[in-house]
Order: C-alpha cells, then sequence, then structure tokens
C-alpha cells in the first residue's frame, strides 16, 4: 500500500467532491441517483415526496449514505448543522423541517460545491439557510451555538476522526443532540481485505469499527450513544460498484488490487467482519 498523509485524503476528497459538484453544474450528476439508483452506498436514501421539494440540483449532487434529516426528528425553531453539506441537499430539507424560526447551516470545504449549494438554496428560496466554508475539523461557530449537528457519509472521509468529534461537541447546546448517517465497520476484517477494500472503495476508506466510534464520543463528551444499522454492504456489490458507475471511486494516491477472487470474499465471510451503514446518535448532556 502507497502510504497517504492527512494531507493527502484532504486533497483526494475535496478533488472528489470538486469533480462532482462541477459535473453537475454542467447538467449531470455526481454519481449516481440516490432514489431509485444501483449504486450500493447511495440508492434510494430520499422518498419521492422529499426529492420534490428541492432542487434537482441538491438530489443530483448527493454523494449520502443514509437521510439523517429524516431520523434526526428534527422540530421547528431548532438550529441545525450540517457537517459536510455538500449540495446542500440535507440543508435543504432540514430548513424545511424547523421552519421559519428555525435556522439550517451547512459546512463545506469544497469551493465549488458551495457554490452549487448556494445557487440551490436561491432556487429553493430557502432565507434560513447559511452555507460556511471551513473543515469539518475546526467548525467557525461559537460554543453552544446549534441544537441539531447532522451529516450524511461525511465524518468517515475525515482523516482523524477524534477533532471532528470534539468540535461537533463543542458547538451543540447543552442537550444538543449529534445525529449522523455513516459508513461504519463492525468486527474484526483480515488487514489485506481492509486494505484492498481502502484502495477500491473511497467511502470505506476512513470507517471507523463501530466500538472505537463509540469510544471517541464518549472521549468528547458524549452520552446515550446509539448505533443503529440502516442497511448492510455486500462486498461484492462495494468492488462491483467501483468497477463501474459507483459513486465512492478508488483513492487517490492508493494502489489499485487486482479484483477479488473468491478465496477474499470467503475470507470476509468467516472473519466475521462487516460494512454497514449506520446512523449515529448521541447527545451533549447539560440539558
Amino acid at each position: 500500500m502507497i502510504s497517504r498523509t492527512p494531507d493527502d485524503i484532504v486533497e483526494s476528497v475535496r478533488g472528489k467532491y470538486a469533480a462532482g459538484a462541477q459535473k453537475v453544474l454542467q447538467g449531470g450528476a455526481a454519481c449516481c441517483s440516490p432514489i431509485g439508483g444501483t449504486d450500493p452506498i447511495t440508492r434510494n436514501l430520499y422518498t419521492a415526496d422529499e426529492a420534490g421539494v428541492i432542487p434537482l440540483n441538491a438530489l443530483n449532487a448527493s454523494l449520502g449514505c443514509g437521510n439523517p434529516t429524516a431520523l434526526a426528528s428534527l422540530a421547528p425553531g431548532e438550529i441545525v448543522l450540517d457537517l459536510g453539506s455538500g449540495g446542500g441537499i440535507d440543508v435543504l430539507l432540514s430548513a424545511k423541517r424547523v421552519g421559519p424560526t428555525g435556522h439550517a447551516y451547512g459546512l463545506d470545504m469544497t469551493d465549488e460545491m458551495l457554490a452549487l449549494a448556494e445557487q440551490n438554496r436561491r432556487e429553493a428560496g430557502a432565507e434560513n439557510v447559511t452555507f460556511l466554508r471551513g473543515r469539518i475539523e475546526e467548525i467557525p461557530l461559537p460554543d453552544n451555538a446549534v441544537d441539531v449537528i447532522i451529516s450524511n457519509c461525511v465524518i468517515n472521509l475525515a482523516a482523524d476522526k477524534e477533532p471532528v468529534l470534539r468540535e461537533a461537541f463543542r458547538v451543540l447546546k447543552p442537550g444538543g443532540r449529534f445525529a449522523v448517517s455513516d459508513v461504519v465497520t463492525q468486527g474484526s476484517l483480515p488487514d489485506d481485505l481492509r486494505q484492498d477494500m481502502e484502495a477500491w472503495v473511497g467511502c470505506v476508506a476512513g470507517a471507523l469499527e463501530e466500538s472505537e466510534y463509540r469510544s471517541l464520543l464518549a472521549h468528547a463528551g458524549f452520552v446515550d450513544i446509539e448505533v443503529q444499522v440502516t442497511r448492510e454492504y455486500d462486498p461484492r456489490e462495494l468492488s462491483d460498484a467501483v468497477g463501474t458507475s459507483g459513486c465512492c471511486g478508488p483513492v487517490v494516491g492508493a494502489e489499485t488490487p487486482a479484483a477479488w477472487d473468491e478465496s477474499a470474499y470467503a475470507r470476509f465471510a468467516e472473519s466475521g467482519g462487516k460494512v454497514v451503514g449506520a446512523f449515529v446518535r448521541a447527545v451533549k448532556p447539560g440539558a
């Protein structure tokens, strides 16, 4: 494996999402449709009703693995922050749920995605939305600023998760909720299989093992930690998706291995390890 520094990972992610935004701005889709598509990560995340109330380009730019707005139980008047907001789909859906007395922030480090998100905000006529430029490891908001933090398949892409979770805790109000969709691993995957997956599938490259995710959240100060599996990914589908029109794509700078053979799939199954999409919840104490 080629060793990648944290800066390499940041630039790889930035490049991937910039390219996705440019493709959408040119009239295409960032990857596959999140409604009825074939990609195992992004398919069937939003209902037709949800898709009907947001700009098409917000939907086309979706690169998520879940629908945190549907699971976060947002209430009118709340302030929401989406970490890694991309084209703004979850921000715009959140803005509708919190209503005119609430507010939805989106944070992204990619200029092209921010431009697309702002275009989508104007098209949607959303007045209670603000998009911010920055990294999720350094959130440009004051302490105790938001009621709910959401994120959609972004935290797994961060090179260092600890400062992300620490920042999330800082900006949440006492009693605030952390409610994100993410890719998570369960159990122990053999090193060579994990390395192959890291080379093949960018979304899985930085996925935390569930127990480590829980530990990092607790270390940051969160309580009432829950991890709810929303879908389990078949490694064959992940591999096939990368070979065709998969959204995750190989990690930039990683070696590209030969296609897995039957023995690799068998060892994956025998290891007891899993790659899953999950909804991760936690609470900042003190309300």
